[in-house]
């Protein structure tokens, strides 16, 4: 019995020693082939994904270009929408402040007596002010001889 378990365990082993190596040689034979496949297609491969690339590429930033185009529109329209909208309050807030103070205060108001002092001092003004006596020529001259002397 113990040779025929024996005989069993060397064609099993034979057996994987043969896959192993056909796995190796397929191996090989895979080198070869993408060896000659770089060397005569896979310069007209590469060359074509470029292209193709390129071709992508170009259309992706011609459709984000188009898009920001569009976001910027978009947001000037709001900004100058926004901006006519708020003009129009302030001018409707101003003239309804006009108006409420029209209507409501008296045509003269009366003056507080703090001011209404203040307001019969007249101002001094170049007129109300003393002149200066002004020196002639003569006394000039005069003066500087006698400083001379």
């Amino acid at each position: 019995m113990a040779t025929t378990n024996h005989a069993r365990a060397v064609p099993a082993g034979e057996a994987l020693f043969a896959a192993s190596r056909q796995v190796w040689l397929a191996s090989l034979g895979a080198a070869v082939v993408t060896r000659e496949w770089a060397q005569n297609e896979a310069g007209a491969l590469f060359r074509t994904l470029v292209k193709e690339g390129t071709a992508i590429e170009s259309r992706t930033f011609r459709k984000v270009g188009e898009r920001v185009e569009g976001s910027f529109t978009m947001a000037n329209d709001f900004w100058r929408t926004a901006r006519g909208t708020l003009t129009q309050s302030v001018k409707q807030a101003a003239e309804t402040a006009t108006t409420l103070v029209r209507e409501t205060l008296p045509a003269r108001l009366p003056i507080p007596a703090a001011f209404r002092a203040k307001a019969k001092r007249p101002a001094k003004t170049a007129r109300t002010r003393k002149a200066k006596p002004r020196k002639t020529i003569a006394r000039k001259s005069a003066k500087r001889a006698s400083k001379r002397a």
